[in-house]
């Protein structure tokens, strides 16, 4: 891997990681049964987990991509945020659920819900890997949550730092 392990204390290792998301894939299932939703993934940091969430529905969902700028080279939120990719699927009418690697602050999950919401979905829920409230400014609400963290900086797992360390298969904190 290249990495100085000692940099890195674990948090969630790979095992526990899977065995949550075929329990999200589960929850997702009953609540969407004879429905078929569109799953957005929030790129980049959600790429691993959504991929294995995916993976796990029987629902048969839609994929599409977004992309939110906020963090750039920091280990706090910038001043901006900013759609930077959008979605190519139509969502009116449609069952979505946007997925994320972490909300932490909450305002790039409430830019998309906001954004997604005047687009007239069916219905709008969120799944995280990680409900981490440390440091939540506004007010969202995670329907499928993964992990709840109360504290550090995470990566590992499609979550980054300066665009490290997400090929990690596990959930670290990053040592100050």
């Amino acid at each position: 891997m290249g990495y100085e392990m000692r940099d890195l204390i674990p948090v969630i290792d790979a095992p526990t990681i899977q065995a949550r998301i075929e329990a999200l894939a589960e929850e997702i299932d009953r609540r969407y049964e004879g429905k078929r939703p569109v799953v957005v993934c929030v790129l980049k940091g959600a790429f691993m987990f959504f991929s294995d969430l995916v993976k796990r529905l029987a629902c048969a969902p839609e994929i599409d991509f977004v992309r939110v700028a906020s963090y750039g080279r920091d280990t706090s939120r910038g001043q901006q945020t900013l759609l930077a990719k959008d979605v190519d699927i139509d969502l009116a009418g449609r069952h979505v659920i946007v997925v994320e690697d972490v909300v932490d602050t909450g305002h790039s999950l409430k830019l998309l819900l906001e954004e997604f919401a005047r687009r007239g979905p069916a219905s709008l829920a969120t799944c995280a890997l990680v409900d981490k409230r440390e440091r939540r400014e506004v007010e969202v609400q995670v329907d499928f949550p993964g992990f709840k963290l109360t504290k550090g900086f995470i990566i590992g797992y499609g979550m980054d730092y300066a665009e490290r360390y997400r090929d990690l298969d596990a959930i670290y904190e990053l040592k100050a």
